[in-house]
């Protein structure tokens, strides 16, 4: 069964889930937000795949590089130069 609220966003950027909703989290969950271009989703990040925060880490360092190549700033290395970079953060 689908449940359908609605609520606001304060001043601060605090959105609160109706009462109803949240009987099923507990204080101090972390919850995922997944925006997409006219939504958000919420998940509960424990029911999430283990692999998951690896993946998301790897999308944000994936999107990070495509806007280095954007700027110009994109270098082309040879493979074992390209892991050392990213031991360093690169």
């Amino acid at each position: 069964m689908v449940n359908i609220g609605i609520t606001k966003m304060s001043s601060k950027g605090q959105i609160v889930i109706p009462f109803d909703m949240r009987s099923k989290i507990k204080e101090g969950e972390k919850l995922l937000i997944i925006q997409g271009k006219d939504n958000f989703v919420l998940k509960k990040a424990s029911k999430m795949d283990e692999q998951l925060e690896e993946d998301l880490e790897f999308a944000r360092q994936t999107e990070e590089a495509w806007k280095r190549h954007d700027k110009g700033k994109f270098i082309h290395t040879d493979v074992e130069t390209f892991l050392n970079l990213k031991k360093r953060g690169y």
